[in-house]
């Protein structure tokens, strides 16, 4: 191998940028490394909010991303665009991230030419194909590819190790979702304006408990939207709470967020936020409702509880950890949880003073060293 190494990363959604520019960083600033970017545009405006705010310039952008696609065309326009991309770099190693058709088509494409693929946040398992869909099988098929695992933990690493991944290749770094956590909060103590744009929604519920919301996933399309929708109907009628609902573009999303909770006084359905801005509502909320796998770990390193809105998790350390529990999309359960957290000072101090297991920021000057001598 030359002694500088060529690294591609490989990425395309807001989630994966977040996790990705950290290791961009580091290997920027290590003249070990010539390190290219490839990105696939799955997400458009998320992604570039990302780009922007964290001064990642990209060297190929495959610009993708088209309405109503579907997966398999989404798949197939991946794979061969990022196979032209190595054609043209021809890298010494691929990296690619966490669990989506980007991630997959890229180290597919990587695998069809021989090229090592290193893994970001792997071994990440619910142990259910459908759920997350398709995440769940995306992360199987970078995991029988992928040269090097860096496994955010070491729950992790033996589900790799389970799968007869090579241990050698296996390595327990944490996830660089905190390196990127704490990089935009110290942004964000030094240049308030980032975040300046909640501060009329903050005046607006001063004096309320704020309880901040996602939901995005593929598997709750339909019966499960419905379900979180009522959910915070019911929350709602609460007189000391106020809720914070970054909708995400998704028709399937909006459609049913905007029918049922668009005008409620303590409801604030708001555009999806930039990473400041959704890192500041992570720090003032007293709690989240999600179905996102990354607040499940970026949540706890604020102290704020994790209501997990799906019926699995391939994140059960947190689960394990006390910082996140499993609510599913049933109403009851939902509005149940959040309540005992509201009403419950005991129930809320354990799950917010538990130690977060997901990270303690310098997980990718590890991969950078573990990258130099691979």
């Amino acid at each position: 191998m030359n002694s500088v190494q060529k690294i591609l990363t490989i990425f395309g959604t807001r989630p994966e940028a977040i996790k990705m520019f950290p290791l961009i960083h580091a290997l920027d600033r290590d003249d070990r490394f010539a390190a290219r970017i490839c990105v696939s545009g799955q997400h458009r405006g998320m992604l570039d909010q990302v780009l922007e705010i964290t001064g990642i310039v990209t060297h190929h952008d495959l610009d993708l991303m088209q309405p109503d696609q579907t997966l398999d065309a989404l798949t197939a326009n991946l794979l061969t665009g990022i196979g032209r991309v190595l054609d043209q770099e021809r890298p010494d190693r691929v990296v690619v991230q966490g669990d989506t058709a980007t991630a997959m088509a890229g180290a597919l494409a990587a695998y069809y030419r021989k090229i090592p693929v290193a893994h970001l946040e792997a071994g990440l398992r619910s142990g259910n194909i459908h759920h997350p869909w398709p995440e769940e099988v995306n992360r199987k098929i970078i995991g029988t590819i992928a040269a090097l695992h860096f496994a955010p933990t070491q729950t992790a690493a033996a589900a790799l190790r389970r799968e007869n991944a090579d241990p050698a290749s296996v390595h327990v770094t944490g996830n660089t979702v905190i390196d990127a956590l704490q990089w935009i909060t110290g942004r964000i103590a030094t240049e308030p304006q980032l975040a300046r744009d909640l501060a009329p929604l903050e005046a607006r519920f001063a004096g309320k408990r704020i309880i901040g919301v996602t939901s995005h996933r593929r598997e709750n399309f339909g019966g499960g939207m419905e379900g979180i929708a009522e959910a915070i109907l019911r929350l709602a009628m609460r007189d000391d709470v106020a809720m914070i609902f970054p909708v995400h573009l998704n028709p399937n999303v909006r459609e049913i967020m905007n029918e049922r909770l668009a005008g409620l006084e303590n409801v604030a359905l708001i555009e999806p936020l930039d990473y400041p801005h959704f890192a500041r509502l992570l720090d003032i909320c007293t709690l989240m409702l999600t179905d996102s796998g990354g607040v499940q770990e970026e949540a706890p390193s604020l102290g704020k509880p994790v209501l997990v809105m799906r019926e699995t998790t391939e994140r059960p350390e947190g689960i394990e950890a006390g910082t996140a529990r499993l609510v599913g999309t049933d109403p009851d359960t939902i509005v149940a949880e959040t309540v005992r957290l509201l009403d419950d000072p005991k129930a809320y101090a354990a799950m917010a003073q538990a130690h977060n297991p997901f990270g303690d920021g310098k997980a990718a000057a590890r991969i950078t060293e573990l990258l130099a001598s691979a």
